[in-house]
């Protein structure tokens, strides 16, 4: 009798799938309109603090303790209740430790007791090489539990704006694994995982219209994130302290500018009074001497572009780091140094 020798990849799945949770939302809806409405007919009403599941996506415990890594946006709505469900059936309600909006990251917690839990490894996101082969995982369409597909690294360092499942929310993410493994809604927070079976990537975004094309966050922006909350017990951000305009070819004719790129300084008139200051008072780009009109060009070496913003390059860096910036003021160029204070959230 032949014995059936698995594959690699059947050896990973098995080893990974009991560290996959699925996190499903709950909101207290009072009342439902009817599909199929008819004329004059009234909103249907449901028992009142009815619990409805309006979505879930999916996640991964990281140590024995149970916390558990998922992206931001799976846990965005303050308004609903998330319950965390293990593989084996377990259902939790979770304490979210942090949240690093720049980057799409969530941190939990689920309290198992002193019930130690199965977790997964992470990896050097920084080491990925174009067409190794990746796995994913994930609560597929938040219905299709622990859905397995098998692709390559079909790209690096990625840019997309990313719209939010659940609302009309979006935001730019950078640095993104590209792959051709499904990833699905649902799929979002779900592991991304390497021939040796160390997680490399966070299952981020898919792009609708289009086949074989998924996104992961790189593991290696978790990491600094843990490493944020376990220093300092919070997810520290960047805080730079001016409001700009993204120059570009449009905007240079508009205003007689010098250059078609860069950042102007500028405030915004829409806002209240009070507000609406180009440089933010005690903020570090005030200390560092930033004044209305002036022009960032670069911040570290790193131009500033129509596509690339303050914003994108300050998902670089962390608090407390020293930049020195190029600027133009009054069509001469001049080095200002800026040392990043924490935003307040």
């Amino acid at each position: 009798m032949t014995t059936k020798t698995a594959s690699p990849v059947v050896k990973i799945v098995k080893k990974c799938l009991p560290s996959v949770v699925s996190i499903t939302m709950t909101k207290n809806l009072a009342s439902f309109e009817s599909m199929f409405r008819l004329s004059g007919q009234n909103t249907l009403p449901l028992p009142p603090k009815k619990k409805i599941k309006v979505g879930g996506g999916s996640g991964f415990i990281i140590d024995k303790n149970g916390t558990i890594l998922t992206n931001r946006h799976v846990i965005e709505d303050k308004k609903a209740a998330f319950t965390v469900i293990l593989s084996s059936g377990e259902k939790y309600k979770p304490e979210i430790l942090g949240i690093d909006p720049i980057h799409d990251i969530a941190i939990l917690k689920i309290d198992q007791g002193n019930k130690p839990l199965p977790f997964l490894t992470m990896g050097d996101s920084s080491r990925l090489d174009l067409g190794e082969q990746v796995i994913a995982i994930g609560n597929a369409l938040g219905i299709f539990k622990n859905t397995i597909s098998v692709g390559i690294v079909s790209g690096l360092s990625r840019e997309i704006q990313a719209q939010s499942e659940l609302s009309d929310a979006s935001s730019k993410l950078r640095g993104l694994i590209q792959t051709d493994a499904a990833i699905n809604p649902g799929n979002s927070g779900g592991p991304l995982i390497d021939i040796s079976g160390k997680v490399i990537g966070i299952n981020a975004a898919m792009v609708f219209g289009a086949e074989n094309i998924g996104f992961a966050l790189p593991i290696n922006n978790a990491k600094k994130a843990l490493e944020e909350l376990k220093k300092y017990g919070r997810i520290r951000q960047p805080f730079f302290g001016i409001r700009y305009l993204q120059i570009n070819k449009r905007l240079k004719e508009q205003f007689d500018l010098p250059v078609d790129f860069g950042a102007l300084v500028v405030s915004e008139p829409e806002l209240p009074l009070g507000k609406s200051r180009a440089v933010i008072a005690g903020s570090p780009a005030e200390k560092a001497g930033f004044k209305e009109a002036d022009i960032i060009i670069e911040i570290s070496g790193q131009k500033i572009t129509p596509e690339i913003s303050v914003n994108d390059l300050l998902a670089d860096f962390t608090v407390g780091q020293k930049l020195v910036c190029k600027i133009l003021r009054s069509g001469k160029e001049k080095i200002i140094n800026i040392t990043l204070d924490e935003k307040s959230l």
